[in-house]
């Protein structure tokens, strides 16, 4: 079987489970990893049997290896544009995890060089990969519910899961973001106006909670709720929902908790089933059917159409329009 040689840059916690996906698709051979922390660096690549010349500290000397013909980049959001465009007009394949970016401006940016790029591109909006969007999606599409009037997210963390990313990221760019592309993607339509609150009870760089209302240019109403801050004990990692109603009916999605839940002598939990689940030794989801798809686009040499460079700009000018609002207490327009 002919398999995409790829590395991974940027190895914190999402990217060590790229690797440990990538590292189960059978069309792909991880071969190489980059971050600056060194002691990090060993720790994931011995873990894959990454070889120690595949080690690398600086994203640049990796893309100069012939070798590798895909990266995958899960740095934090604001270091996403440069790796990007390097690795671009380096002639490597490019998955990028979301969000594209933190500025429209560095999105533009990484739309312009996909363009202009010979190898393929995608941003991983896992959602999408999700049987139960890509399934609601459909039936949207088919105009079982008619126009789409309405829709409401949910999209809520416990507070430990919160607290590990607050100092790097907040509730609307870093989960609303999701819920967004979702909206979009459901109703054909973007957000014309935002209007957003958030609450900060912790000590930390953003919000707890964040709560959005858009204006679709379809007229829709959408409604997306970000809690970053219910109770530890809370036996599951994410409640998940997104309700749609249409002007002939309407779809409900409820994911991922309570479709398990284990209760033993320490408590209940409730694992994921969705998104990265653990079966048989190796990772399995939508995780692995995105890596995957991107991986068989590769190999076939056909762009990835599940979503394109725009779609994924959108989302994120959305959200920061979102965030914009909430720190001004103003609608903003959405150009």
């Amino acid at each position: 079987m002919k398999q995409v040689k790829i590395g991974v840059i940027g190895l914190g916690w999402f990217g060590e489970k790229h690797c440990e996906v990538l590292s189960g698709i059978p069309q792909v051979e991880l071969v190489a990893g980059c971050t600056r922390n060194e002691s990090r660096l060993n720790e994931v690549g011995d873990r894959f049997g990454i070889n120690a010349e595949n080690r690398y500290t600086d994203y640049r000397a990796m893309l100069t290896d012939p070798e590798i013909e895909a990266v995958s980049i899960t740095t934090m959001w604001d270091q996403h544009a440069e790796p990007t465009i390097a690795a671009l007009e380096a002639g490597k394949h490019v998955f990028l995890e979301k969000p594209m970016a933190s500025t429209v401006e560095d999105c533009d940016a990484i739309v312009a060089a996909a363009k202009a790029a010979t190898g393929s591109f995608m941003v991983g909006h896992i959602c999408r990969f999700n049987p139960r969007y890509a399934a609601a999606r459909e039936a949207i599409a088919e105009g079982r519910i008619g126009r789409v009037i309405s829709m409401y997210s949910r999209r809520n963390l416990p507070a430990w899961v919160g607290a590990s990313v607050l100092d790097k990221i907040g509730p609307i760019i870093g989960d609303c973001v999701h819920d967004t592309d979702l909206m979009f993607w459901m109703s054909g339509s973007r957000a014309v106006t935002a209007y957003a609150q958030t609450v900060q009870f912790r000590e930390h760089a953003n919000p707890d909670l964040g709560q959005v209302m858009y204006r679709l240019e379809n007229g829709a109403s959408c409604i997306l709720e970000s809690v970053w801050c219910l109770p530890d004990t809370t036996p599951f990692q994410i409640d998940e929902r997104l309700e749609i109603v249409g002007t002939e009916g309407s779809v409900s999605i409820h994911d991922t908790h309570p479709n398990l839940m284990i209760v033993d002598k320490d408590g209940s939990r409730c694992p994921d089933t969705t998104y990265w689940p653990e079966m048989r030794g190796k990772v399995r989801g939508a995780l692995r059917d995105e890596l995957e798809y991107f991986a068989d686009c590769v190999l076939k040499g056909e762009a990835p159409t599940v979503i394109t460079p725009e779609e994924s700009r959108e989302a994120v000018r959305a959200c920061l329009a979102a965030e914009e609002s909430a720190r001004t207490g103003v609608v903003v327009k959405i150009d």
